[in-house]
């Protein structure tokens, strides 16, 4: 039997109820078997100031979060997107994890983004801005299908349920796309 590989995903919206959130649920629980999920929480992430990164004064939660990054083979970032970008709590993990220099966490890890929003163009500018960072810090990105998914709101049905078909095949259209990047990237196993 082959071993999975592993990927960390990262939700960039901290809301309760976030959308996000529950699109990489419901985008993991149709992936094949040949990916396993991490869920990287960020939230508790201090800002990024280059003072704290010395030996001893590192906060925790940024070694955590390193630690839990480093190994895996491939990361998949849910985002919102607030003024045309990533939310802060997004880019500041970005950043935690690309310190010190020479130290990225990010570097060749197989890339993607599902940027998940309630208006209609979907997060599109979230998306690409997000894009740009990860390519800048060696992280391939699936270029396609592109996941730009708007009317987050209309997704689920009262059950918490992904409603309707159309849009759990998209789901799994992604997330199929997403495994065969990871193994072009990562190579068989």
């Amino acid at each position: 039997m082959t071993t999975p590989y592993r990927i960390a995903i990262l939700v960039g919206s901290l809301r309760k109820a976030s959308y996000n959130r529950r699109v990489a649920v419901a985008m993991s629980a149709l992936a094949p078997s040949s990916l396993t999920f991490e869920f990287v929480e960020i939230g508790d992430l201090p800002l990024y100031n280059e003072d704290l990164d010395t030996d001893g004064a590192v906060p925790a939660a940024w070694s955590r979060f390193r630690d839990a990054v480093r190994p895996v083979d491939g990361v998949l970032f849910f985002t919102p997107e607030y003024n045309r970008s990533v939310p802060g709590v997004l880019k500041n993990a970005i950043d935690v994890g690309s310190r010190p220099y020479g130290k990225s966490v990010w570097s060749k890890k197989a890339g993607a983004v599902v940027s998940v929003a309630t208006g209609g163009i979907g997060g599109m500018g979230a998306n690409h801005a997000l894009r740009q960072s990860m390519v800048f810090l060696d992280v391939p990105m699936m270029q396609q299908p592109e996941a730009y998914i708007g009317h987050a709101a209309k997704l689920f049905a009262d059950s918490g349920d992904v409603a309707g078909d159309d849009t759990k095949k998209f789901f799994r259209t992604v997330i199929d796309a997403y495994a065969a990047w990871v193994a072009t990237i990562v190579g068989a196993r």
